[in-house]
């Protein structure tokens, strides 16, 4: 494991790196309130695992939060520090981030997409941004300045987002959780992000997984990006939840492997 701190137009980003050098670049992009150490660890490709601004190790600006072209920029710098193409995975706001650098680059630096449970628009009405029960439930509280408020609501987004998992883990996504202000956690869904035109342009191979039992993010957003991007393969997890990584492990490790190891032919 090695830990790198990039600049991005003088914003400090941390990244994890690990897997062999000479292996095909994979870079991990977490969702909201998280960070890159989410993600285990893959020997059969080079990971790097960034953590977003105002997560985990990276530098909490003061903005860009609610902007497309901050969220571009970061990954562009990551994308910059790989030096070749890589495959761009995405996890639930890590899947809106992906689309904020499609829209401003385009595929360039890309060898192919994966979205895991994610989201690839946001506001009211946007068919790639449909919420479940959990963050309608948890996520007004989850915003607010008032610990008293907030963490329980976190407690509750972090245990149930994919039940099931050890007590140990669901603490550790907990105290990830916490260290993101409660202004980053707010402003990052102060957003109105159509991306249907974006989504169709996408000119290399993409992969889309979905749990069928996902509460934070409705499996009809998974089907929505699959439906936009042209030829995308739609992969349903059944009786799995927000975390298909965390949850199914095994499976899910095979099918990143396995398209890694195609588009990297």
């Amino acid at each position: 494991m090695q830990n790198t701190l990039l600049d991005a137009e003088g914003v400090r980003l941390a990244v994890r790196e690990s897997g062999p050098v000479d292996a095909p670049a994979v870079v991990l992009v977490h969702g909201w309130a998280q960070s890159g150490e989410v993600w285990p660890p893959d020997p059969s490709y080079r990971s790097y695992a960034l953590d977003l601004r105002g997560h985990g190790n990276s530098e909490i600006t003061e903005g860009g939060y609610r902007e497309s072209a901050a969220w571009a920029a970061d990954l562009r710098a990551v994308l910059d520090h790989v030096g070749r193409p890589a495959v761009l995975v995405g996890w639930s706001y890590g899947g809106l981030v992906i689309t904020d650098y499609l829209r401003a680059h385009g595929t360039a630096g890309v060898s192919g997409l994966v979205l895991v449970g994610a989201i690839t628009e946001l506001g009211k009405d946007r068919p790639g941004g449909v919420t479940g029960r959990l963050s309608k439930a948890t996520l007004a509280d989850s915003l607010s300045e008032d610990p008293a408020v907030a963490a329980p609501a976190l407690t509750e987004f972090c245990r149930d987002q994919a039940p099931g998992l050890p007590g140990e883990l669901v603490q550790r996504l907990l105290g990830t959780a916490l260290r993101v202000p409660p202004r980053v956690r707010r402003e990052m869904f102060e957003r109105d992000v159509e991306s249907a035109a974006v989504l169709k342009s996408v000119d290399k191979p993409t992969l889309v997984v979905h749990g069928t039992a996902d509460e934070v993010v409705d499996p009809a957003a998974g089907e929505f990006a699959a439906a936009m991007i042209p030829g995308a393969d739609l992969r349903r997890y059944e009786r799995t939840a927000h975390s298909p990584f965390l949850e199914q492990p095994e499976r899910f490790a095979a099918d990143l492997a396995g398209f890694v190891a195609e588009v990297s032919r």
